[in-house]
Order: structure tokens, then C-alpha cells, then sequence
């Protein structure tokens, strides 16, 4: 899951050696803590958080094959 935040983040941003991603984890739920330059963090949200949104979604479909939860939060 990890490793698909990051690929999705450093596609979108101008500087990828900047996406780093911290990983919390809990018994059922994972979160991940997403940060990026602060010139990138636009991209990342997207407009009306519709980026965000998405990643999220690509998540909770991985999150029912997993029998797990996982959050996102962008730093």
C-alpha cells in the first residue's frame, strides 16, 4: 500500500524526492502520512480535494481485499 501512495504522490508533484510517507499502524487500521513540498501540496489535494478523494479511493478498494483499514492524511 505503501509503495502505491508513494507512486501516485511522486507522479503528480513537481518534486518527487520531496514525497516522503510516514506509516502508522494500529490492529485494524493503517494510516499514512503523506508529505510533499509545500508548492506541491496543491497538486496532491487537487481541486476541492477531488485528488485526495481519489487516493483515498484506491485505498478502501485495496482495504476490502486486505480485510483492513487504511486512511490517508496529507502533511
Amino acid at each position: 500500500m505503501k509503495e502505491l501512495v508513494e507512486y501516485v504522490a511522486k507522479s503528480l508533484v513537481d518534486d518527487p524526492d520531496a514525497v516522503q510517507i510516514d506509516e502508522r499502524s494500529g490492529r485494524t487500521t493503517t494510516t499514512y502520512i503523506l508529505h510533499v513540498a509545500q508548492g506541491d501540496a496543491g497538486r496532491v489535494i487537487g481541486k476541492a480535494g477531488r485528488v485526495a478523494n481519489a487516493i483515498r479511493t484506491l485505498l478502501r478498494a485495496t482495504s476490502v481485499q486486505d480485510n483492513r483499514r487504511y486512511q490517508l492524511e496529507i502533511d
